[in-house]
């Protein structure tokens, strides 16, 4: 069952496409990062208060399927889930459409709270914790 469900929009520009004019493979994990990044703006998470504080958040694993290609001034739709929220982790499931509906790629992206200093898992701050809760 869904916690939350946040959607975000990008265009296709030619620096994200290859020689083909497709979009490159690792470009959309670069569009489920804005995604979430997005998602946590909206939620009043201030990411540089915490990365001062020596804590953020990692990708520890991502499984991406790539259904079909995007290309050059498509509009994109990503659209993160998160599935599973744990005291020092979550799971996000995103995946993006085209402007005509048409699935794209899907990934699963589990992300963990870290503390920089040691590299070791942290909990999530109370701050964003109680920002996850007032939108479930």
């Amino acid at each position: 069952m869904p916690i939350f469900d946040q959607n975000f929009s990008v265009r296709v520009y030619y620096e994200d496409t290859d020689a083909g004019g497709i979009v490159y493979y690792a470009n959309y994990l670069k569009f489920f990062e804005r995604a979430r990044t997005e998602w946590l703006r909206e939620l009043g998470v201030n990411q540089t208060k915490f990365l001062e504080q020596n804590i953020g958040f990692v990708v520890r694993k991502v499984e991406m399927d790539n259904v079909a290609p995007a290309k050059l001034d498509d509009l994109l739709n990503i659209n993160s889930t998160i599935v599973t929220l744990k005291r020092a982790s979550l799971i996000f499931y995103q995946t993006i459409t085209n402007q005509a509906q048409q699935v794209i790629c899907l990934a699963t992206v589990r992300v963990a709270c870290v503390n920089f200093q040691n590299a070791k898992p942290v909990a999530i701050p109370e701050s964003i914790l109680g920002a996850f809760k007032r939108v479930c």
